[in-house]
């Protein structure tokens, strides 16, 4: 009988589902979700890209990426602009207020990030990043099994 308590996939949902939680209660002042942050982080990292860039990066489906666009919008921490070579698209760009959250934001992280790997020192910290990103495997969006 499989030990189910024991095996990989059981306790990388577990650990996700931890990870995510302290994520949430460190932003949860901010009214943001866990993917929003990660929205805001690469805009951080290069304003100005599209829907479709956004969703590559984050390997979240375009639609989902859209919806997360939009709420951060109305929120005030991002806005649309036309892109300036495609009629059809818009890039996404920092307000103000969104680029000021960069800090504030940026430390909850860390110290999620903290409370998260608190049991482990920095070397099992670097080898357990090493790990998921060989099990990752290559970047794209990850789309639901066709069966």
């Amino acid at each position: 009988m499989r030990d189910i308590e024991h095996s990989i996939g059981f306790l990388f949902a577990k650990c996700y589902q931890r990870a995510w939680a302290i994520m949430r209660e460190e932003i949860e002042p901010y009214e943001l979700t866990p993917p929003q942050f990660g929205i805001l982080s690469f805009l951080w990292q290069q304003d100005g890209l599209t829907q479709v860039e956004l969703s590559e990066k984050a390997q979240i489906d375009r639609s989902t990426v859209g919806g997360l666009i939009d709420r951060l919008e109305r929120n005030g921490l991002l806005e649309r602009r036309q892109h300036p070579q495609d009629r059809r698209s818009y890039k996404i760009y920092l307000t103000e207020q969104g680029k000021e959250m960069e800090c504030t934001l940026s430390a909850s992280a860390e110290r999620a990030t903290a409370r998260f790997t608190a049991g482990l020192n920095s070397d099992e910290c670097r080898e357990l990043k090493r790990m998921l990103e060989i099990l990752r495997g290559e970047r794209r969006v990850y789309e639901s099994p066709s069966c």
